[in-house]
């Protein structure tokens, strides 16, 4: 028996409607939740990410700003513009898109974004409020994940997940939602013993390691749901997810497909994180 899909766009269709019509509340109050993008250099993939995120913006309402910068731009100036936009009471969440530059150190510009326009989720006072339990603009792909499980009805609580990948941008905030969502959490990485004895004790599987297909139905405990965060461009141009979707469709219960699963999510909850700042920033609770 085939898995089901988790269909993320249409998930991501719903979750922008609920954004719009919140947006559309808040006009009547006067206010218009602000997003600044701000892109150094022309890498291509991030051209058309940050495109993406300007066309969602003018479909939901928002307003938005694309800050093209060229790619010798001195880091002293890309801190003076988010510092200027910091001030600037028409934007509510600033979000540099990466990489940067070999030249800029991205440490430094992430530190320099106002945590409550932190929409990306990766200021360090963000990522300490995640490991606490606080209330924080949370990072968007691993929230996605979570919308997703939650809208697919998937229970988490008391369930086993295990989480492939370590990363600072998915794997470890992955994770601690997953353990704020009272699952018993197992991190797995490239240096871990027995990985496929322990991904087949999961009951949820989030895989996010950049390496095309690299999980097949050894890893998957029958019925077991999975999240495949990765997107990776094969020889033949097409994309492909860590996970061998095809070889683990008859075992899987659930799975994101790729494209269409993990990926429509984060720029929603991109928008719903400045949403929800705009809200913050004016007094007006959720």
């Amino acid at each position: 028996m085939s898995a089901q899909r988790i269909e993320g766009k249409e998930i991501s269709a719903a979750i922008r409607e609920e954004i719009r019509q919140e947006v559309q509340r808040l006009h009547g109050h006067g206010i218009t939740p602000g997003l600044a993008v701000v892109l150094v250099g022309e890498d291509p993939a991030s051209r058309v990410y940050v495109a993406s995120k300007d066309k969602a913006c003018q479909e939901l309402g928002l307003y938005s700003e694309v800050h093209r910068l060229p790619v010798d731009t001195t880091q002293e100036d890309l801190l003076a513009l988010i510092d200027r936009l910091n001030r600037q009471t028409t934007i509510h969440g600033i979000l540099v898109q990466l990489p940067l530059p070999r030249h800029i150190d991205e440490k430094a510009v992430i530190d320099a974004i106002a945590v409550e326009k932190d929409v990306d989720g990766f200021h360090p006072m963000s990522t300490g409020n995640l490991m606490i339990g606080d209330d924080s603009l949370l990072p968007c792909t691993p929230a996605g994940c979570i919308e997703l499980l939650k809208r697919s009805g998937v229970e988490i609580a008391g369930k086993h997940a295990v989480v492939i990948g370590r990363s600072n941008i998915v794997g470890k905030p992955v994770a601690m939602l997953l353990l704020r969502e009272h699952a018993t959490v197992t991190i797995c990485h490239s240096r871990t013993a027995n990985m496929a004895e322990i991904a087949r004790s999961a009951d949820i599987l989030v895989v996010a390691i950049g390496k095309a297909k690299a999980i097949d139905k050894s890893y998957i405990k029958p019925g077991a749901t999975v999240i495949d965060v990765g997107i990776n461009r094969l020889d033949t141009g097409k994309l492909a997810g860590d996970v061998d979707y095809e070889d683990v469709l008859d075992t899987a219960g659930l799975i994101t497909p790729v494209p269409g699963g993990v990926g429509p999510m984060t720029i929603t909850m991109l928008l719903g994180n400045t949403l929800k700042a705009a809200k913050r920033l004016n007094g007006i609770g959720d």
